[in-house]
């Protein structure tokens, strides 16, 4: 079968366009991710089980329920309940952002406890009190051993971003959709997607591995 490149040059800037739309949504859900997950982990730290059982909920739900569910539960009703009315570019950042915090406030919750309690203890009697312990003291060490897994969930992310052409956000996949929808071919629209995604997940690892080689040589 011929492949059509005409076609793949027609929607190239829909293609960069969804490319950027891809980054940026990852980017974003990555971001607010990584803030929630970081109170989330803390708070299963608690021994306070007000705190600690409503957090293991929140983990479980969205660690054990699939994301294309989660989008659709975001997009279609919870979105509309909080503004009124449904958007998607709204819907696909709230819903990456609170999938992506449930795994990484596990991979702080592990981070944080792989560090000796010594090293809390030592921190105490030094004069600070538990917050200024775990920002000057634990955190530092836990984020080394945090990086490779906080970097695969990036990489998880930007592939997941995809299933946001359900709900009509123009990301990278909802163009592949588009172009195979109006040529009725299916080589050209998503052998492009799938280089597109590939280039960006190798470059994202290259990067977290520069960043990481850095991070121990520190």
């Amino acid at each position: 079968m011929e492949f059509r490149f005409d076609i793949v040059k027609e929607y190239a800037y829909l293609f960069l366009e969804g490319t950027l739309l891809t980054i940026g949504l990852s980017l974003a859900g990555i971001v607010i991710g990584l803030i929630m997950g970081l109170f989330i982990g803390i708070g299963k730290l608690s021994k306070n089980k007000w705190i600690n059982i409503p957090l293991d909920w929140y983990i479980t739900f969205f660690r054990g329920t699939p994301l294309f569910v989660q989008i659709l539960l975001i997009h279609f009703g919870a979105v509309p309940f909080i503004i009124g009315d449904t958007n998607a570019i709204f819907a696909g950042i709230t819903s990456l952002s609170l999938n992506a915090a449930a795994y990484i406030a596990e991979i702080f919750r592990a981070g944080i406890q792989s560090i000796d309690k010594g090293q809390m203890e030592a921190a105490r009697s030094l004069g600070m009190n538990h917050s200024e312990s775990m920002l000057h003291v634990i955190l530092p060490q836990a984020v080394k051993r945090m990086i490779p897994p906080l970097g695969n969930e990036f990489i998880v992310l930007i592939k997941e971003s995809s299933l946001l052409a359900i709900i009509a956000v123009p990301e990278l996949m909802y163009w592949g959709r588009a172009m195979q929808g109006q040529y009725y071919r299916v080589w050209e629209p998503y052998i492009t997607v799938a280089l597109i995604y590939l280039v960006l997940t190798l470059t994202l690892s290259k990067l977290l591995n520069f960043v990481e080689r850095k991070w121990a040589t520190g």
